[in-house]
């Protein structure tokens, strides 16, 4: 479990001074007010997509795949609006990471805390069902302005990226957890603690079920999230995060615990919470992060792989 950035000299080294510099531009730039800031996302978003042809097509790859009865104009149209909002994200993850906490309370609004509280108050552990929804860095940082939880990542390779994103994203959680550690996962929910979870993305075949996902019939899907529930006496509440249609704040939004869950088994659960991811990325589908290449594993090696 990481409690604390960890800095060392080794990070002033001369090899990471253009990236130093980088942080420094970045760090300026939160200075902007947050519709300017928006504006210029959005033309970053639109600038790199010649220069981002692989992420192009897996982007426009993946909306086909979900959305085949979608006009193929409209897909495209969505494909350009994503571009913008990626852009954009650029500023939701520095804003999450540097912004004031007086300032985040200005651009905020939190709906459904309330079931959160409860459940800790119950003595149970909180598994926010999240999505990869393009501001969920901001989502973390405005959840952890009433009850800090415990973050499940992925350690970055680059020893500078590393050090900022721990820093950063201990700002609002208590702390963090490597994506493998179950171990740890498990004890936090018992302390009781909240910790986020998502599931719709894909991690390979050992860890897998094949089911549906949009109009895909079989997307690897894991099941992590019954395991955690039992094994952690947890309850698992829906969570969403967006960027309002003014560009001027952000709404996250926490959903009941679901009931009978987990249930009669790990691929009943997987459908349900398709299901539910389905729907929390039909509520904003342009700020859902459509670059991950979902669909990669297919349920036999010998399959031929949807993105060629």
């Amino acid at each position: 479990m990481v409690e604390k950035a960890q800095f060392s000299k080794q990070l002033l080294h001369p090899k990471y001074w253009l990236l130093w510099f980088g942080v420094g531009l970045t760090h300026l730039l939160t200075l902007l007010p947050m519709k300017l800031q928006m504006r210029l996302g959005a033309l970053f978003g639109r600038m790199a997509m010649p220069f981002a042809k692989s992420r192009v097509n897996t982007a426009r790859r993946n909306l086909e795949l979900c959305f085949p009865q979608m006009a193929a104009a409209e897909r495209e149209q969505l494909l350009k609006r994503n571009f913008e909002e990626t852009g954009k994200a650029i500023f939701d993850t520095i804003n999450a990471w540097w912004w004031s906490n007086n300032r985040i309370q200005k651009h905020m609004t939190i709906k459904g805390q309330e079931y959160v509280q409860q459940t800790l108050d119950a003595g149970q552990g909180v598994i926010l069902f999240a999505v990869h929804c393009l501001p969920l860095e901001m989502g973390a940082r405005i959840f952890g302005q009433f009850n800090p939880g415990v973050g499940v990542y992925r350690p970055h390779n680059h020893p500078v990226m590393e050090y900022l994103q721990v820093k950063g994203r201990l700002r609002s959680n208590k702390a963090l957890i490597p994506k493998r550690d179950l171990r740890q996962m498990v004890r936090s929910l018992r302390a009781p603690n909240v910790i986020w979870y998502t599931a719709d993305q894909d991690f390979g075949r050992s860890s897998a079920i094949f089911i549906p996902f949009f109009a895909v019939p079989n997307a690897a899907t894991i099941t992590g999230g019954t395991t955690l529930a039992k094994l952690g006496k947890a309850k698992v509440l829906p969570f969403f995060v967006e960027r309002n249609a003014d560009d001027n704040g952000y709404t996250i939004e926490i959903e009941p615990p679901l009931d009978n869950y987990p249930g009669e088994s790990e691929e009943a659960d997987a459908i349900r919470g398709n299901g539910i991811i389905e729907r929390l990325i039909s509520r904003n589908m342009t700020q859902y992060m459509w670059l991950h290449r979902r669909f990669k594993t297919r349920p036999e090696k010998s399959d031929p792989s949807l993105y060629k």
